[in-house]
């Protein structure tokens, strides 16, 4: 048994995930990474398969949950996370968030560990408040197609609370907004991939709506330095990470254009139900309890990279 700080990853083939492992074992700790493949890939941990301080198990958290050992964190990241995912698996992703995060908190119980549940900015819905803030509550419809992941985290944050309160778990929370970069999935029906995709292919880019909704996206290694600092961090509540500036769908497309060379028009669809018409973080929080932290990479350095690796994914030089 290795004497450094063991680390537990639900959902460590995912995308965020993939890049939490990478960054812990950078920062001295022995990951565990836990997976059950349904929306992972294998190819963004397989880099990682010669380090002896990285184990891989494939394994469905909703079912049952045991590492042996001692265990000093869990970062819960198992769900599917973007609009075609949980649209065509509904029933997995509440059962992930309430069923997988009962025994994710229940194996922190046993191990004396510090769980940080990754939470996201669907808890607020179609908010009625911008940015969004902590204290607010959300507008979310609990029985349109998206209530299964919005309130499945709603759900996921509940529980974790009720742990730290009536059981002294260590919990701590993250509310992620909109993050982009290498390992997404071509298809996952995110903004990011389907713009870049498309774009590469010298396809129309898809726009739901009439692109005036906007977001805010986050490089994934800003991201991941938020999640991190927040893990070691005092603070109890949740945080949200993401990056405060704010841009309409079209003048993203029109971003992505431009990183990828592209000539190509858009093509207008209509808007998914419950759709956020905004998404913008206050970060005033993370700031003040994350030591400063903010994001630093410029969107312009940020989509250079991801185009790079979508290049690589799509085979287009």
């Amino acid at each position: 048994m290795t004497d450094k700080p063991r680390a537990l990853v639900t959902g460590g083939a995912g995308f965020i995930g993939s890049h939490l492992c990478e960054r812990l074992l950078a920062d001295g700790v022995a990951v565990i990474a836990m997976d059950n493949l349904i929306t992972g890939a294998l190819a963004n941990i397989e880099h990682l398969f010669g380090n002896p301080d990285f184990v891989f198990h494939q394994q469905d958290v909703t079912n049952f949950l045991h590492v042996p050992g001692r265990l000093d964190f869990i970062l819960h990241f198992a769900s599917p996370a973007s609009p075609i995912d949980y649209l065509e698996l509904p029933i997995q992703t509440l059962k992930v968030g309430a069923l997988g995060t009962h025994k994710a908190l229940g194996l922190a119980k046993a191990k004396n560990a510090r769980l940080l549940l990754a939470s996201t900015s669907e808890v607020y819905g179609d908010p009625l408040v911008h940015p969004q803030r902590e204290d607010y509550w959300g507008n979310v419809n609990p029985v349109g197609p998206r209530g299964v992941y919005d309130e499945a985290k709603r759900f996921a944050e509940a529980i974790t609370m009720a742990y730290q309160r009536t059981h002294g778990v260590q919990t701590r929370i993250v509310r992620i907004f909109n993050t982009y970069g290498p390992r997404m999935r071509l298809n996952d029906g995110r903004v990011l991939p389907a713009f870049m995709s498309q774009a590469l292919r010298g396809e129309p880019m898809s726009v739901f709506g009439d692109g005036s909704q906007t977001r805010s996206f986050c490089y994934v290694d800003d991201l991941v330095e938020g999640i991190l600092r927040l893990l070691r961090s005092d603070e109890k509540e949740p945080v949200n990470i993401g990056n405060p500036a704010e841009m309409t769908i079209l003048q993203f497309g029109d971003a992505i254009k431009k990183a990828t060379g592209a000539n190509v028009p858009f093509v207008f669809h209509p808007l998914p139900v419950d759709d956020p018409k905004v998404r913008r973080p206050d970060i005033g929080k993370a700031r003040r309890v994350l030591g400063g932290w903010e994001p630093k990479i410029p969107l312009e350095e940020g989509l250079r990279r991801t185009t790079e690796y979508f290049r690589r994914k799509i085979g287009k030089p």
